[in-house]
């Protein structure tokens, strides 16, 4: 039996988080005090007392959360023993150095990055995200697909959170039209999320210009087990498409329905969360009845 660890993306943030880590380890202060230098600004001080308004800005959850992960990872005693990784969306980037691809050091400051690119690209244009609740993945694209053709809108699939979950992302009025036409197709709930932008959808090409450029910057290292990325769902080893998927990823649908199914068929029995909340151990269990979940903070 096979062991994956999985790390979660934006949303998972909450007032408090790592500080145990911060308080009762003295490596653990060391990296937080090295995350506030990089950055430039007390991270952690936000991390630990900060209002749930300011740990929802874009340049904060980020970096806070990889922060978060990257820190209870390192922490786990005994060294774990990894199979395979995934990380949702952000948690990419934590997964690329719990398997040993990417420094703490370069993963900080390409999120800071990434964070950063995504904020200027939602101030651009209005745009917004949808969870569509109770209709299959494949009604969702057709019903998109349509809207999009028929309103010249911008409107697709973001997210494959678990089957009957699907985020949609695209133009304010994309996804008011989107919406309607899910209902009316049998969606049981057709939500708008509180989010500021279209994540993970074409409205993130000019994020993906700016990402891009900082990502080949960047070395990769051999990592010690595949990362199974967001955008292909499968399985990667090689540093250059490791990179390539990362960029795709700003505009590209998470997979992660996709990418447990894999895992689970690659061998995968045991799913360990690691990193703040406990996402992604509820759509884990949701994808596969048949592996034990877990979770690390």
């Amino acid at each position: 039996m096979k062991h994956a660890y999985v790390f979660p993306g934006q949303g998972s943030q909450y007032t408090g988080m790592g500080k145990p880590h911060f308080d009762n380890n003295a490596f653990a202060r060391r990296l937080f005090e090295q995350a506030n230098e990089i950055l430039g600004f007390n991270i952690s001080e936000i991390m630990f007392n900060g209002t749930a308004e300011e740990l929802k800005q874009t340049n904060v959850t980020q970096p806070a959360i990889f922060i978060h992960s990257v820190i209870a990872f390192r922490c786990i005693d005994p060294v774990p023993r990894m199979d395979m990784v995934a990380g949702h969306s952000l948690g990419e980037f934590s997964a690329l150095v719990a398997n040993g691809a990417l420094s703490f050091e370069d993963g900080i400051r390409l999120v800071m990055i990434r964070a950063q690119a995504m904020q200027k690209a939602c101030e651009m244009q209005p745009s917004t995200m949808a969870a569509i609740l109770g209709l299959a993945d494949e009604k969702v694209e057709e019903v998109c697909k349509t809207v999009a053709q028929e309103s010249g809108e911008v409107v697709v699939p973001a997210n494959y959170n678990c089957p009957g979950q699907v985020v949609i992302s695209g133009s304010v009025k994309g996804i008011e039209l989107a919406c309607e036409a899910l209902k009316a197709a049998g969606a049981k709930r057709a939500l708008v999320l509180p989010v500021g932008g279209a994540f993970h959808s074409p409205l993130m090409e000019p994020a993906k210009e700016e990402l891009k450029a900082a990502i080949e910057k960047v070395s990769l290292y051999t990592p010690s087990c595949p990362v199974y990325q967001n955008v292909v769902a499968k399985p990667v080893f090689d540093k250059d498409e490791i990179k390539q998927n990362l960029i795709d990823q700003l505009t590209g649908s998470v997979k992660w329905t996709q990418t447990v199914q894999n895992m689970v068929a690659d061998g995968a029995g045991i799913f360990t969360e690691v990193g703040p909340g406990k996402v992604l151990q509820g759509l884990v269990a949701k994808i596969s009845k048949d592996v034990k979940v877990e979770g690390v903070e």
